[in-house]
């Protein structure tokens, strides 16, 4: 029985083959109206950072296409998407990150005398919109609360960690979200 289970298992993943390779670019990372300007001072350039970083990293991403690439506004984008099918990229998205909420609190600890706890939070909104035609291709959401036990005076060294940790795993939840709906199948690209 169970060798019967791993041929089915291997005849799936057979039928299924790689995953599907995309080409991302990020068009912007903005922030709602509603999170305060010092927070977004700090948490934009974190979150901008990551999603370059995740770009450049995630193995379903093709980051550079090369020089070559051409317009992909001219003949309707035709010229552009055989070269994305040359180079094994089902498709391109031009990617806005907008920060939906964005949070920084100290908190005291009062088991703990002379230590408090920083907390981060990060809630962020992906949309990917098709690269050419500029039709929506897909969304994603992610957020990620971040718990630090500091001292009495906040280093920057622990905001800094508080914040990247908050952007990375707000980014990577978001990102398998994105991946999850373009698995289900990519919108056919318009003129």
């Amino acid at each position: 029985m169970k060798s019967l289970f791993l041929v089915c298992l291997c005849a799936t993943a057979a039928v299924a083959g790689p995953p599907k390779k995309y080409h991302f670019e990020l068009d912007k990372v903005a922030a709602k109206d509603k999170v305060k300007p010092d927070v977004v001072a700090t948490a934009q350039p974190r979150v901008e950072a990551q999603v370059k970083k995740a770009f450049e990293t995630d193995p379903q991403l093709v980051s550079d296409l090369g020089s070559d690439a051409p317009d992909p506004e001219t003949d309707h984008g035709e010229p552009y998407r055989k070269f994305l099918a040359k180079k094994g990229v089902a498709s391109a998205y031009r990617v806005l990150i907008e920060i939906t909420d964005a949070s920084e609190e100290l908190q005291p600890m009062d088991d703990k005398p002379g230590t408090q706890r920083l907390v981060v939070k990060l809630a962020i909104h992906v949309l990917g919109e098709t690269i050419p035609g500029r039709t929506m291709g897909f969304t994603g959401d992610g957020q990620a609360t971040i718990k630090q036990e500091v001292g009495t005076k906040v280093r920057d060294k622990d905001r800094d960690y508080a914040w990247d940790g908050a952007a990375e795993t707000a980014i990577a939840e978001a990102m398998k979200k994105c991946f999850a709906q373009l698995a289900k199948g990519t919108p056919k690209q318009h003129n």
